[in-house]
This record gives C-alpha cells, structure tokens and sequence, in this order.
C-alpha cells in the first residue's frame, strides 16, 4: 500500500482559514491514488489526532507528512514532529516520513505575483511582502530572502518584506520604509496560505496606513490561498519525503549556530508546543529544534 498523504497546519481560531485547508485536503485527495487526510496541532478541528487515526483505520502504517507551512519556524522544527511522534508513541505500528516546508520555492513566488497582478500593475508598482513574523531569526531571514526572489526578473520598482507579528518591521513601518524610497503605489502582499486572523489584520493594518497618508495608493492583494500552484508543490513535497533526502538548513538556526541576541536559543531542549485538543498530557511551551522524527 501507498503511503497516504497526510497534511499538517497549525491552525485557526477563523472558519474561513479551516474551511480553505479542509478544501484544500480534499483537491489533494483529488489528486493522488492514495489516502489523504489533514488536521492541525492546535486551535481547531481537525486535528493531527483525528487525522492520524483516520488514514491508519484505513489501514495505513507509514504516513507522509508534509508541514502546511511557509517557514521553517518553531512549528516545523519542533511542535509538528512532535505532535507526530505522539501518534507513533500511542500506536507503535505506524510511522512516518517528514517532508520539508513549503518555501520559498519558485511556484509560491509566482502565486504571489500573480495575486499582486490583480490589484496592481509591475510597473511603477513597489510591493511589500509580509510574513507572520517569528522569533526565530532564520524563519524571519526566509521572508526576507522571498521579497528578494519575488523581485527578480518582475519590473516591481522594489519589493520590502514586513511582518505582522513578534518582529519588525511591522505592517506600517514597511509602508514608511516603501514611501520613504519614493514609492507612489505599494502593494502589499500578504505571505500567508490560507485566510485567517492575521491574513486580515495585515489588509487592516494597511488601510489604516493609507487613510493617513493619502499621497500613496496603497493596495492589498490576496493571500496565497486554495490553488493548483500550491496544490503541485505539495505533490512535490510529498514525493520528496518518500523518495528524496529532506533536510532542513541548519547553517543559520538559532538551536544549532551562536547568532548575536539568541544566545539563549542555542543547544535548547525540545519542548514542543501542546495541543489543547489532543489527548495527551504534555504541557510544554515553546519551540525546539526537532528535525526529521520517525518512528
């Protein structure tokens, strides 16, 4: 038997973002001649649990799992393998392979321009990227390495990465800085999959900048969303977990490299983060470094 694809977020206290990965799950299961299952290691249903249980009831034992997620933040690192491996520790029949994070990857760079293109022009166009923000200075860097790609080759006059949450800049100063440089029109992008909570609060955020500086036409394009784009990434993921050598960069991460202001990071113990849903009894906080775990 194939082994089934299973899809892992993290999840949203918003219906919209649910009903668009669980939409998402199933053009997935379109796809592909094997069991596809999704859930999510916190804040809504489905869960990893549901998930795990449904494809290995249908007889499954090793699961291809691939991270729903942009980044190779605390969620990829630590809680997702973490949540995973409890399902291997509750049935030591199954396991599982562990795919990369989606980005950065030259079909996301296209969804985006492409979400850009329906508000906006290239030209005479400058754009800001923003992710959700981490405190893990790799994860922050790959935003910034993304708003590079997604400027080559594209006529945008720049393209600045920003962040909604937990670092800088935030969501005006990235428009300060575009307006700074002399930008007219400024797109801003939000770097997110699915809709949710912060998706919504950097369209917010922007139109709150634009009502006070009404000398730059501020626009806001989609988020990354339900599309056949991401749809073949994640096939690509997934293939990749079962046949290729998936490993995740650690020359710049702060669990494993002495970086400047993370010095507490470096050589922390893995305490993943729990799932209020899920029926176990961890109660660990925070984000470790865990790489590929299989049962």
């Amino acid at each position: 038997m194939a082994s089934p694809l299973l899809l892992v977020g993290h999840g949203t206290v918003d219906a919209t973002g649910v009903e668009e990965f669980v939409a998402f799950t199933g053009r997935m299961s379109d796809m592909l001649d094997v069991d596809v299952a999704g859930g999510f290691i916190e804040l809504s249903a489905p869960t990893v649990h549901q998930a795990w249980t449904e494809l290995s009831e249908r007889g499954n034992t090793t699961m291809a799992a691939v991270p729903m997620v942009l980044v190779a933040a605390g969620h990829a690192k630590g809680d997702i393998p973490a949540a995973l491996q409890r399902e291997v520790v509750r049935d030591p029949a199954t396991a599982y392979v562990f795919g990369r994070p989606l980005g950065p990857h030259p079909l996301l760079q296209d969804v985006v321009a492409a979400r850009v293109a329906e508000v906006a022009p290239a030209r005479e166009t400058a754009v800001l990227l923003v992710g959700r923000g981490s405190t893990d200075p790799d994860a922050n860097a790959e935003i910034c390495k993304v708003a590079r790609l997604l400027q080559e080759g594209r006529g945008y006059d720049f393209v600045e990465p920003a962040f909604v949450s937990l670092t800088g800049p935030d969501v005006a100063g990235g428009l300060a800085r575009c307006r700074a440089l002399g930008a007219r029109r400024v797109v801003v992008a939000p770097y997110f999959l699915f809709d949710g909570v912060l998706p919504r609060r950097v369209g917010e955020q922007a139109r709150a900048f634009a009502d006070r500086h009404p000398d730059v036409d501020v626009r806001v394009a989609r988020h990354i969303g339900d599309c056949p784009e991401l749809a073949e990434l994640v096939l690509e993921r997934y293939r990749e977990a079962l046949h290729g050598d998936i490993r995740m960069n650690c020359d710049t991460c702060a669990y494993r490299v002495l970086l400047p202001g993370f010095e507490d990071k470096l050589g922390a113990a893995q305490t993943p983060h729990h799932h209020p849903d899920d029926p176990s009894h961890g109660h660990g906080h925070g984000h470790g470094h865990g790489h590929v775990i299989a049962g």
